[in-house]
């Protein structure tokens, strides 16, 4: 009769190092398609991933911070809300074209006074971003850092930018002249009814939606052009 079957010397070494694999940690080299040979652990594809979101929001903010930052870009310039696109005629065959223009003009120059204070939050949510954030921005798309920053932070922008945005458009008379077209708008004989409308509100949301297009174009930037990959860290892990 025989005895128990007792497992060879070399299908215990089979069996133990199927195990260890089992608990290897996911190589996410993979997912950005890093260079094999490079070894680069996940530590290190994190901390890559984290300075990438570093330089992308610091280019963000420097780009739409400034004069003409949102102006000045044909891609996130604010313009009238397109109820008052009616309005907008009207007031032009009226002889207030530049009135209009100068009210888009200061809706601008507030959303682009407002931007610098984006970069301190966006860059605390980047201290807070856990393993499984950066997972699964990796894995994402090429916009799932920007997605991830939105959601993360659209409601702390928001109560950022809403008193330098009030602040600017006082100091630019924004207020004062959207009031006076509405006025001069109003005063002509037939005019349809006017839509309630918060301005600044409106020029807050506009302010974070370009923010966040300029952002997006960063990432993407980052994610595929080499001469975007500014730091020896980022080429390696994005490398191709």
């Amino acid at each position: 009769m025989r005895g128990p079957l007792v497992p060879s010397l070399a299908a215990a070494h089979l069996l133990a190092a199927a195990a260890s694999l089992a608990q290897e940690p996911i190589d996410l080299s993979k997912i950005f398609k890093s260079d094999p040979a490079s070894k680069l652990s996940n530590a290190d594809i994190v901390a890559g991933l984290k300075e990438a979101l570093e330089v992308g929001t610091t280019n963000t903010v420097d780009l739409t911070g400034k004069l003409d930052g949102y102006f000045g870009n044909a891609a996130i310039k604010i313009l009238l809300p397109s109820q008052f696109q009616t309005v907008e005629q009207g007031l032009r065959l009226l002889g207030q074209g530049q009135k209009v223009d100068e009210l888009v003009l200061a809706m601008n120059r507030a959303a682009e006074k407002a931007a610098p204070a984006a970069k301190d939050i966006f860059w605390s949510a980047i201290k807070q971003m856990t393993f499984e954030d950066a997972r699964k921005i990796l894995s994402g798309g090429d916009t799932a850092a920007t997605d991830y920053f939105r959601a993360k932070t659209t409601e702390t922008l928001t109560a950022a930018f809403r008193p330098v945005v009030d602040a600017s458009m006082t100091e630019v008379g924004v207020v004062q002249q959207y009031k006076q077209l509405l006025s001069a708008y109003q005063s002509v004989p037939f005019a349809s009814a006017l839509p309630s409308f918060d301005i600044e509100a409106y020029v807050v949301g506009k302010a974070l939606d370009g923010l966040f297009t300029v952002l997006g174009e960063q990432e993407r930037k980052i994610r595929t052009d080499p001469a975007a990959q500014v730091t020896s860290l980022l080429k390696k892990v994005f490398a191709k």
